[in-house]
């Protein structure tokens, strides 16, 4: 009798601490800091953001969960702060198909796949300034996720998200709103 019940509360301790790096998490926590822009789409509104390029309405056609976030990251210890956060979120069950580090600068492109599609795209970058996360949950392409990542089709997506929301392309917003 004590081996299940032990088995079972190793299970819960596992599963209630991994949601601790989560996207949910992430996404949640960060939403209400100062000087940030948070988009949850709706699925009823993607197909406005399909509308900004053939190559978006394919991805966007199998999407279920749109998030984006814009957030200050103005000093090191924030950015240090939010890359590990994001180290955490990917590590383990993401796979990086492209990563630019430059002190404390970043640029990820990470994927979870099952069998042969990609199930979540995620993209963060850090300029030091500012960071941005981009996330979706679908059903991918995997050679069509990495040629955006490779032409850079994920900025454009991020910037037709907020330019849906605000009127104002991503690099337009200030820090302040």
């Amino acid at each position: 009798m004590k081996f299940p019940l032990l088995l079972f509360m190793g299970f819960l301790l596992l599963t209630g601490c991994g949601g601790y790096n989560s996207i949910d998490n992430f996404y949640n926590t960060h939403k209400n800091d100062n000087q940030v822009t948070a988009v949850r789409v709706p699925r009823f509104m993607l197909g406005l953001l399909s509308e900004i390029s053939p190559e978006m309405k394919t991805l966007i056609g199998n999407t279920k969960d749109v998030r984006y976030i814009q957030f200050p990251s103005a000093t090191p210890a924030r950015s240090q702060f939010l890359n590990q956060q994001m180290n955490g979120i990917t590590g383990n069950s993401f796979i990086e198909v492209f990563r630019k580090n430059d002190d404390l600068k970043r640029n990820v492109v990470s994927i979870r796949e099952k069998r042969d599609a990609v199930k979540e795209i995620l993209i963060y970058n850090n300029n030091g300034q500012n960071g941005s996360f981009l996330y979706f949950n679908g059903n991918f392409d995997p050679v069509k996720v990495r040629q955006l990542a490779k032409d850079d089709g994920f900025k454009v997506l991020g910037d037709g998200i907020i330019s849906q929301f605000t009127g104002r392309g991503a690099s337009d917003i200030s820090p302040v709103e």
